[in-house]
């Protein structure tokens, strides 16, 4: 019960302390640990553990659990980093785009950036063959697209998911 108590006390939404971080360690390296696991690894009860998760799940601290895949055993294991400039610069334009890479399921992460381009997407597809069919058919008809710049992946150096140290 002290532990609900110094938990409500000492901790604003949004907040960690040492005993959340760690959590969120553990479950940043496998999101399958039970409760019961994480409790024993942080040395509270499995009760405070779940209410620290639940509360930390509502603020929106873990936004979703996921699983990480090998691209190239579910044969998409080319990576191309693409870089989009749009013609117009306007909100309904930008929307549009947004909404249009939304729905592309060869783009697998897409970034609003600053500089010379205005979006970095992650695009993942098997093979040379698809990408061509990829940037001609759909990236390609993409409407306000301006300039579009393709860098191939040759290799991942690293690749780190886990943001809480």
């Amino acid at each position: 019960m002290a532990e609900k108590t110094l938990e409500k006390d000492n901790l604003t939404p949004g907040s960690l302390d040492e005993k959340d971080r760690s959590i969120l360690r553990i479950l940043q390296g496998n999101a399958k640990t039970t409760v019961r696991d994480i409790a024993d690894k942080v040395h509270l009860s499995p009760t405070p553990v779940h209410e620290r998760i639940k509360r930390m799940e509502e603020e929106g601290i873990i936004r979703q659990y996921a699983a990480l895949i090998d691209y190239t055993k579910v044969k998409k294991g080319l990576m191309i980093i693409c870089y989009v400039s749009l013609k117009e610069h306007n909100k309904r334009s930008g929307a549009k785009f947004i909404k249009t890479i939304q729905e592309l399921d060869e783009v697998t992460e897409c970034y609003n950036i600053s500089g010379e381009f205005d979006f970095m997407l992650k695009v993942q597809v098997e093979n040379m063959d698809a990408y061509y069919d990829f940037h001609v058919n759909k990236l390609g008809q993409v409407e306000n697209l301006g300039h579009l710049q393709s860098t191939f992946v040759m290799g991942v150096i690293k690749q780190v998911q886990p943001l809480v140290s």
